[in-house]
């Protein structure tokens, strides 16, 4: 490293290690992310257990008019209650989950060999109540199968014959492409923490400008080039810790606490494949160094930055978050997109599975491109006798 480089660096680095601060802050973001996945699968995990194992509590309107269908409800562990008097008005204030109605005329429907209309009331538009009113929809669509093949058998017919085709589910996911259900978060987390790591770098440029110090530096015999190289290499090993810290965390949660008590099912992430997500992740941290860095220098003062900075992570993190709803497969032009390409390969290695070597290194090589593009603006920027005013 180049001696001036190295005398920046280093004075940069001690300055953020003073402000004690910042650097707690920074661990609990670093530690934010395992925190919330750990808490998501608790919640989650018991919330499912307990929906599972407890009766299902269903309002039914006009029981007297299907005691069959009642008594079939109760075997299969559903807790019958009064219904409302007006049960779609219950059910749009949130009183009530749903509503089984039973009209009058289900009876004699019944007894001709009719299809009986009963109907659910709902409010699809409640999260919420989905599981309980999936449960109450299979229960009853059980219950209709059954009477129909009744039917078919009292009239001589197999039942295999109205059945042409039957599906059979098999699911060939794994432990750990199940745990993505909770673990998609975790890119979008190491992109964040990828910026707020290297946050300092506003204090060493706009905060050195608004503190007055920042002329004295420059006067110095230093090269610009050197001194925007020293203060952004002096970001880089806090937001490299953060992420870290991260990773670590996911590590000791998804290894070492017993999640599968919660959730029902072991999971646990590789190591290894956690240290090539940390690769992986290392250009980002420089990118995000130089676009913090370019940042800084249009502003007026620290808070100014600290403004625009605070909301940046959230344009390379936002693209990622599709990636829990959307199918997007690991293609070239994909990882020519800084940030966007390596939360796909971090999702492949979390799910175990093959990564190419050649999109992780087209990946790599594009951010680096981009980093080094800004790096030369930050030079250009800092050449200018501007940069110890702000923008004006």
């Amino acid at each position: 490293m180049n001696e001036r480089v190295r005398v920046i660096f280093g004075k940069e680095v001690i300055d953020s290690l003073r402000d004690r601060r910042s650097l707690m802050s920074t661990i609990l973001y670093a530690l934010l992310g395992p925190v919330i996945i750990l808490l998501l699968m608790v919640i989650l995990g018991n919330l499912f257990r307990d929906r599972v194992a407890q009766a299902l509590e269903l309002p039914v309107s006009g029981a007297e008019n299907a005691p069959v269908l009642v008594q079939y409800l109760k075997q299969h562990n559903v807790a019958i209650k009064p219904a409302p008097a007006d049960p779609h008005q219950a059910v749009r204030a949130g009183d009530v989950q749903m509503v089984l109605v039973i009209p009058p005329e289900y009876g004699e429907q019944f007894s001709d060999g009719k299809p009986a209309t009963v109907q659910l009331v709902v409010d699809t538009s409640r999260q919420s109540a989905l599981p309980d009113v999936g449960r109450a929809r299979s229960l009853l669509q059980d219950y209709s199968g059954q009477i129909g093949a009744l039917r078919l058998l009292a009239r001589g017919i197999s039942p295999a014959i109205v059945t042409p085709l039957t599906i059979e589910s098999v699911d060939v996911s794994t432990p750990q492409s199940q745990a993505l259900l909770f673990l998609n978060m975790l890119p979008y987390f190491l992109v964040m923490l990828a910026f707020l790591g290297g946050i300092v770098i506003i204090d060493a440029t706009a905060g050195e400008r608004e503190r007055g110090s920042l002329e004295p530096l420059l006067i110095n015999p230093v090269r610009r080039w050197e001194f925007v190289i020293g203060k952004l290499l002096a970001s880089i090993p806090f937001a490299v810790a953060t992420i870290l810290i991260s990773l670590a965390g996911f590590a000791i949660t998804l290894n070492v606490v017993p999640v599968e008590k919660f959730i029902g099912f072991r999971v646990s992430v590789d190591v290894r494949a956690l240290g090539v997500i940390f690769l992986i992740c290392l250009p980002m941290v420089l990118l995000a160094g130089t676009i913090q860095m370019v940042i800084a220098t249009f502003a007026r003062t620290y808070k100014e930055a600290q403004t625009y900075v605070t909301w940046l992570p959230l344009v390379p993190a936002l693209p990622g978050m599709a990636l829990a709803f959307l199918p997007v497969k690991p293609e070239i032009w994909a990882m020519l997109v800084p940030t966007y390409g390596q939360q796909i390969l971090i999702l492949q290695l979390i799910r175990g599975e093959v990564v190419s070597v050649a999109n992780v290194a087209v990946s790599i090589a594009a951010t680096l491109v981009m980093a080094g593009a800004l790096i030369a603006v930050a030079i250009r920027l800092y050449s200018r006798e501007q940069i110890l005013f702000g923008r004006k």
